[in-house]
């Protein structure tokens, strides 16, 4: 049985993507949400993932983007799936994912009303339930207890609180930003706990 798979979020510098290349990853988060205090630019997102370990997929986070920015967006920085965090529509999904041929990522806000309907028939390959964009604040695990569908975990998530959201909900993924920086900088020490609760937490057999 393999374990819990983890994505860092909101890689910015040079030294985010030494630690997380360092301690490991699946995925790796570049913001390109213009008003994000994450915010990249294409151009220096593609000089990161470059320098990004193989074994670590990039992820372009996109809120609410005009599709032709999504798509050239992504051609341009090299990312290898799309995560939609906004309130793309289906026929959006659709035309990235045909588009880009690449993995899409949807979110949905666990406290949206019809939010985990929608996302169990949600057309994206992946989809994650998150307290809001970036909120870094904790939600109810509880209703996700029965939700039928692989999902990434998001929100308020740290090394404290990871280790307990894996063992009672048994995600598919966790995501974390914020819970692994220290004034808004992310925190090599904290990437290092935040990995080694995901393992300890995980189903590793």
């Amino acid at each position: 049985m393999f374990g819990t798979e983890l994505k860092i979020c909101g890689l910015s510098r040079l030294e985010d993507v030494i630690a997380v290349n360092r301690h490991g990853a699946d995925y790796a988060g570049f913001v390109f949400f213009k008003k994000s205090k994450r915010y990249v630019d294409p151009y220096k997102a593609g000089e990161l993932i470059e320098l990004l370990r193989s074994d670590i997929k990039p992820v372009g986070v996109f809120m609410d983007e005009p599709l032709d920015s999504v798509i050239s967006t992504a051609r341009i920085s090299g990312v290898e799936v799309i995560q939609l965090h906004g309130h793309e529509s289906e026929e959006y999904v659709e035309y990235v994912k045909r588009t880009l041929d690449r993995p899409v990522i949807k979110a949905f806000k666990a406290d949206e009303e019809g939010a985990l309907e929608k996302a169990l028939h949600s057309s994206a390959d992946y989809v994650m339930i998150d307290s809001g964009a970036g909120s870094g604040k904790k939600f109810d695990w509880s209703i996700l207890k029965d939700f039928k569908r692989d999902y990434f975990l998001a929100g308020g998530l740290d090394p404290d609180s990871v280790e307990e959201a894996i063992r009672m909900l048994e995600p598919y993924a966790v995501d974390v930003s914020s819970g692994v920086e220290t004034d808004g900088i992310k925190d090599e020490k904290k990437i290092e706990s935040f990995i080694k609760a995901v393992k300890h937490g995980g189903r590793y057999a």
